[in-house]
This record gives structure tokens, sequence and C-alpha cells, in this order.
């Protein structure tokens, strides 16, 4: 009966949230419900598609977005290519050669353009588009907030300078994270979602060769595939999660609390710091991490761009409207 009551409390206070998030922002789960009402069918149909061709999709959807909103606020500006005198984000060193999923999202705005054309937004895509591409992995789903608009700029500075790198300590991480108004318990939750995926070696090279607070057993799997002396096997793939790494678990959790997290940051979490108490929950307790990412995820979908920033539709994701 305790559970029972935890579990309806919990539910009471994500719905307090969504509501008070859905009002504050202007957004909502149902912006297209005139405009476009087959938007999260198409959505889904094109990204089940895309997850079922390569599972690993589901995760580089997922951090698309988390990369999109990090910047300015979730307004698509990660989709702009590089074109004459204007320089978008994906030559930035967290993006390059890094962040994947464009041509699903191309596919995807190809798909509702025919259906809906010049009403949806590439943002709202990619946050759709993320959210149906951690379900196919076996995450939870969530209301998604709608009606953010596309930005017609982007700054590759912003993107160097606010998204997380993989050597961040706690304090760094933690900060980060505030300057988007999101909390640390936020940070912990959402840092979940490297449950599924990969990254390059030269992500956590150092980590598993300099790090103190790795499992050394742990790092001599990963040295296995990362070789000392950069760049060689710069670009060779690790799993965040060596167990089950296309899917959407608590597996991370129980990871970082056996100092088997595969980047500098990630362990971090987990290093006698203020979020091992939180790690060490959601390491034995599924239902409260999926509620937590849920609450922290539309959170930081609510992330819109600064006042007065020149904004629009675009036609095609890659490009300013002419």
């Amino acid at each position: 009966m305790a559970s029972s009551s935890s579990c309806r409390a919990w539910h009471c206070l994500l719905a307090l949230f969504l509501l008070s998030s859905f009002a504050y922002g202007q957004l909502s789960p149902s912006f297209y419900a005139k405009t476009c009402p087959t938007l999260e069918l198409i959505v889904r149909s094109t990204v089940t598609k895309a997850v079922l061709v390569e599972r690993r999709m589901g995760a580089s959807l997922l951090r698309l977005h988390f990369h999109d909103c990090f910047v300015q606020g979730c307004d698509g500006s990660i989709l702009l290519d590089d074109k004459g005198s204007f320089v978008g984000e994906k030559t930035a060193l967290p993006n390059m050669n890094s962040v994947r999923g464009f041509e699903v999202i191309d596919e995807i705005k190809k798909n509702v353009e025919l259906v809906c054309p010049g009403v949806v937004s590439c943002a709202d895509i990619i946050a759709l588009a993320a959210r149906d591409g951690m379900v196919m992995l076996g995450g939870p789903s969530w209301p998604v907030p709608l009606g953010q608009r596309d930005s017609t700029t982007a700054s590759l500075n912003a993107a160097n300078s606010d998204i997380p790198t993989p050597d961040y300590n706690l304090e760094q991480l933690i900060a980060a994270f505030n300057k988007h108004q999101l909390s640390p318990r936020d940070m912990t939750a959402l840092s979940g979602a490297h449950t599924i995926g990969y990254s390059q070696c030269l992500n956590f090279r150092d980590h598993i060769y300099n790090g103190t607070n790795i499992d050394p057993v742990f790092g001599t799997l990963r040295k296995r595939t990362c070789p000392a002396q950069a760049p060689n096997g710069d670009t060779n793939l690790a799993p965040f999660d060596v167990q089950t790494a296309l899917v959407f678990d608590i597996a991370y959790y129980s990871n970082l609390v056996t100092k088997r997290g595969l980047l500098n940051s990630d362990q971090e979490l987990f290093n006698g710091g203020s979020q091992d108490a939180l790690v060490s929950q959601y390491a034995t307790n599924p239902a409260l991490f999926a509620t937590d990412f849920v609450a922290a995820i539309i959170k930081m979908s609510n992330l819109s761009p600064p006042p007065g920033t020149p904004t629009q539709i675009r036609r095609n994701c890659r490009v300013v409207n002419s």
C-alpha cells in the first residue's frame, strides 16, 4: 500500500510539473492537434523504420535533442549546414564527426511537409524523434511540449562552450546544467541517457589510462580497442553500458557504483560527491529513474531561444528560408 501511495504521489508531482511548465512556456503536447493532427504518427513511423535498420539511431536521436537544446534553447540550430559565410554548430568539437541522425530528421521533415506544409518546426521534430527513438529502445514515453520555432541563427562558440565535455568534473557538470535552469537532480537523471549508445575512444582515452576512479578490469577491457597514443583508434566505439548497450535501463547507474563509467564525466556522478546517494537510488529503482528522467527531459524541452531571437518554420531543416 505504501508503495502504491508513493507511486501515485510521483504521478501527481509530475502532473503538476507538466501543467506549470507548459503554461509557463506556452508550449503544449497538443500544439499541432488542429494544424497537423497526424504529426506524431508520421514521426513515429519514420523513426521506427530508422531504428529497425540501425538500433543505435535511437540513442543518436536522443543525443541530437540534447545538443540542440543546450545551445540557445531547443531551436533546431544544430541542423543548419555551413553555407557560404554562414557557420553553424555541426563543426563544434562536441558535434563534429559525432552527432548523427540528420538524415532521419530530413526524412521526417519531408514526410511532414507533404501533409502539413510550412506548419511544423524542425525543433519540434527533433524533440518528438528523440522521444520515439528512446521508446523503441525500451525507455519511457512522455508528452512532448510542442510549439518551438526554428532559429535563423546558430552559435559555434556556444556549442563549444555550453555542451558538457567528457572531461568535466562534478562541479563543472552542475554549473553547465544550472546555466540552462536544470538542477543537479535533473543533471544526474538526464545523464542516464548514457545507458544507451556509444562513445569514441578519443572521449574516454584519458579516463581509462589516467583516471583514478575506474575499475582496473573495466579499464583493461576498454584499452583493447582504444590505444594509448592518439590519434590511433580515435574513432573506435565503445558502449556506455557494457551489459545492455541499446536497452534503456538502470545498468548505467549500477556501473557507476562499481566504477565502470565510460567517461570521466560519467564517473564523476559517483565519486564521493553530492550525487552519490541519488546514483545509488537510481541503480536499484528503475521507476524513480524513469520518473525523474521524464520530468527532466520535459523541463529541458521547454528551453526556448532567448527573447528577440529571429525564428521561423524552416522548409528545409538544413537551411534558413530564403
